[in-house]
Order: C-alpha cells, then structure tokens, then sequence
C-alpha cells in the first residue's frame, strides 16, 4: 500500500473508545495534521468536523495496524449498537473490512489467522441481513486510489446478496461464500505493481504473468490457511467463464462451482460500475447489457437474471 493514509469515518472515532494516533484531513493530494498524538479527540471535534461536512479524517500508514485491530474488535459492539443508524454502522463494518483486505495485501502471512477472517466475514454478513437497505449505506469511500480494496468488499457483498436470490445455503456456506470473495484476488499480491497499476496495454507476457494470480493465490492459501474447497474455488475459479474462454484450467458450465460462477459475474460487474482512472464506471443498466450481449455465453443466464433483479431497479444497491 505505500504510503497511503487510510480513512476513518468521523461516526466511528467515539471520543471515550478510540485509540490515541495522529489524524489528518485531507486537503487535495495532501495530507494536514488535524489531531497530533497525545491530543484526546473530543465530541465537540467530532460535531465540528461533521458541521462542516467533513465524512472522514485519515490515519498514516504507520498506524495502520492500531486502527485495524481497533475496529476489528469494536465491530461486534456497533453492530449491537442501537443508538448507531444502519447507514452509520454500514460505513464503519465496511471501513473495517476494506483495512482488513489492505492489511492482507501488505502483510500477506497474515492470512493464514483464519479466525479473523471469520469474525470479520461474520459481521459482515449480519450487517447485510439486519435489512435489505444496508446495501443503500455501502457508500463512496476512496475508490480512486483503493480500488482493490474496494473492488473486494464489492465483489462480497454483491456476492453474499446474489447467493441469498438464487440459492438457499446454509449460513456456513454462506461464510465460505464471504471469505472466498473477500479474498478473490489475493493472488495479485504476487503480480508486479507495475502490471497492476499499467493503465495503457500490457504485452502478451504481462497478460501470461497477471492470468497467473488466481492459481498462485489459491496454490498459497491452500498451502498456508484453513479455508475450505469453497472458498478456495472462488479464489481459483473466479476468472473461469461459462463457454470455457476462462482462466487459468479454461473450466466449462457446471464444470465451475456455483460459488465461483456468482463470484465471476459480481466480479466483472462491480469491475464494470466503479470508476477507474482510465475509465468512468457504467450505469447499472449499461453493465449488465454488456454481460448479457457482448460477453454473452460466458455467464450463466439464470444468475445474470438475478443480479439484473438485484442492481437494476428504481432504487439500486449502491455498492460503495
């Protein structure tokens, strides 16, 4: 991650409850000290900063570890929190998963810590089943330069609502479901940056080396974590397509567990509909026409018909 500074939603620093680090406020590309160590942050901070409009305040990369340790053992306690609205504990569960994807990325041994995945996944889960608005408080948080982060805790909750339409799993499947999707995309900690961040054409050999992330992050979490066969499918399969025109095995149909089928299409969605420096993001609509025609054959129908029910409607999910 570099040096990027991460956000915290301002309902989520509770004066009494949150750790004692530097806060920043972002100013344009740069970042201005707002509460030094040692300061308390006070109640009268918080109503100013949300007076003036102020959503989030940004922690440095060298307290990365403090907050997300923080929110991770504070997520039980919003979620049971009835004084907080939906829309606030969505954005606090949300930032709380996105640092966990971030911590991974940077820190990738640590994912072998298979409890941590769980309690996160699992409240994760009760969030988005507390009601059916809670995906309307997935709102905007960074996407420009937090896009795989984001692009994963999409990718989930997109994953967790279309598995919940189309089939009737238990919730362990369920939490496989959520783990495997959270982390579809670790393989990309092995890919080079510079293939990652290319915004221009790769060559054929960064296309060969980028096609290797689904095997190479399946290959190391089989080897280094608990998860089960489902979610380590979604890892591996999540690029496979309907017609057989997938990576890397080129698996056809049924040949691709369901898990993986739904992970496939929430991921070329949610790739579709978030902005990206090379490209603006698509209405709904646009995304799911261009699933169902120009890439037809490579999604199972039934599936897109559920996710075509889920996200266009009056009142879409708004996924982050």
């Amino acid at each position: 991650m570099g040096e990027m500074y991460v956000p915290v939603s301002i309902e989520s620093i509770q004066a009494d409850l949150f750790p004692d680090v530097a806060l920043y406020i972002r100013s344009g590309e740069k970042y201005i000290l707002y509460k030094s160590h040692g300061r308390n942050f006070t109640a009268s901070d918080q109503e100013r900063l949300m007076e003036n409009k102020v959503e989030f305040l940004f922690v440095s990369p060298a307290d990365l570890e403090v907050i997300t340790t923080f929110m991770e053992n504070n997520a039980e306690r919003v979620l049971k929190d009835n004084t907080l609205q939906a829309k606030t504990k969505g954005k606090i569960i949300y930032q709380t998963s996105i640092n966990f994807v971030g911590d991974i990325f940077e820190h990738p041994e640590k994912v072998s810590d298979f409890s941590r995945s769980k309690r996160l996944v699992e409240n994760l889960l009760q969030y988005l089943a507390s009601d059916r608005d809670s995906f309307n408080s997935l709102e905007s948080v960074m996407a420009h330069n937090y896009y795989t982060f984001v692009h994963s805790l999409q990718v989930t909750a997109l994953s967790v609502l279309l598995h919940a339409e189309a089939y009737l799993l238990s919730h362990d499947e369920m939490l496989d479901v959520g783990i495997g999707t959270l982390l579809h995309d670790f393989g990309k900690v092995f890919v080079a940056p510079a293939i990652l961040n290319n915004e221009g054409k790769l060559s054929k050999a960064e296309i060969e080396e980028y096609r290797k992330h689904p095997e190479e992050g399946y290959q190391y979490l089989k080897k280094n974590t608990r998860l089960s066969e489902i979610s380590l499918g979604v890892v591996r399969c999540h690029h496979e397509r309907n017609n057989g025109n997938g990576y890397p095995q080129g698996l056809k149909g049924p040949a691709i567990s369901r898990s993986a089928q739904v992970a496939a299409i929430c991921d070329v969605y949610c790739t579709l509909t978030i902005d990206r420096a090379c490209r603006k993001a698509l209405s709904s609509a646009i995304a799911v026409s261009i699933m169902k025609q120009e890439m037809k054959g490579s999604f199972n129908e039934r599936l897109l018909d559920v996710l075509e029910g889920i996200v266009c409607t009056e009142n879409p999910a708004q996924f982050l």
